[in-house]
C-alpha cells in the first residue's frame, strides 16, 4: 500500500521524465513565416541578391574608412582596389537584375551591418598602428568569408534555375571575393601581423 509520500515522490518522478519530452517539442517547433516570404527558389534567389546588393551598396561606405584607419601602405591601397572591385560589383549585381527582370532594390543585410558594426569595434579598441591594421584585416576576412558563402549560394542557385548568364557573372564576384581573401592573408602574414607582435613584445619589455 502507497503511503501518501511515496504517492508525491511518485508523481514527482512522473512529471521530471515528461519535462525533457516537453522541452523538445518546444524546441523543435518550426520558425513561422512571414506573409511575404518566398515560396519558390527563384523568389529565395532575388530575395538572396536584394540582401547581398544591400550589402555592397554598405561596403563601399565602409572600405573607405577603413582605408582612413589602416596605416601600412600595402592594406590601404588592397583596400582601396578592393573598393574599385566592390563598385563594380555593385553594377554586376544590377545587371543580373536586368536579366531576370527584376528592379535592382537592396533588403537591409543583418549579417553585413553586423560585420560592419564589429570591423568598427575592433577600431575603435585599438591604437592606431600595426595592432589596428591586424584587426581591420581580421574584419576585412570575416567580411570576404560571407561574402564567398553569399556568391558560392548565389551562382549555384542561378544555375539551377537555368540562368548561365547570371551565374557566369555571380561567379566572377565570386572569385573576386577570393582572391581579395588571399590578398589579405598575404598581407596579414607578410608583415602586419608580426608587427603587430613586436610592438606588443617591445610595450612588454
Amino acid at each position: 500500500m502507497k503511503t501518501a509520500d511515496t504517492a508525491k515522490t511518485g508523481a514527482k518522478k512522473t512529471s521530471a521524465k515528461k519535462a525533457p519530452a516537453k522541452q523538445a517539442e518546444s524546441t523543435g517547433k518550426a520558425v513561422p513565416a512571414k506573409s511575404n516570404a518566398a515560396e519558390g527558389l527563384r523568389e529565395l534567389f532575388v530575395d538572396s541578391l536584394k540582401d547581398i546588393y544591400w550589402a555592397e551598396k554598405a561596403l563601399t561606405k565602409a572600405l573607405p574608412k577603413m582605408a582612413k584607419n589602416a596605416s601600412s601602405e600595402n592594406l590601404i591601397t588592397a583596400i582601396n582596389d578592393h573598393l574599385a572591385v566592390t563598385q563594380e560589383q555593385v553594377s554586376r549585381l544590377e545587371q543580373v537584375f536586368e536579366i531576370l527582370g527584376v528592379k535592382a532594390a537592396a533588403k537591409k543585410c543583418e549579417a553585413m551591418e553586423g560585420l560592419i558594426k564589429e570591423g568598427e569595434s575592433i577600431m575603435e579598441e585599438t591604437e592606431q598602428g600595426p595592432v589596428r591594421d591586424a584587426g581591420i584585416i581580421a574584419g576585412s576576412q570575416k567580411i570576404e568569408h560571407y561574402e564567398i558563402a553569399s556568391y558560392g549560394t548565389l551562382a549555384a542557385f542561378a544555375l539551377t534555375l537555368n540562368e548561365e548568364e547570371a551565374a557566369k557573372l555571380l561567379q566572377q564576384t565570386l572569385e573576386e571575393e577570393k582572391q581579395a581573401d588571399a590578398i589579405l592573408t598575404e598581407a596579414a602574414y607578410n608583415t602586419i601581423n608580426f608587427d603587430a607582435s613586436e610592438e606588443e613584445d617591445s610595450q612588454e619589455k
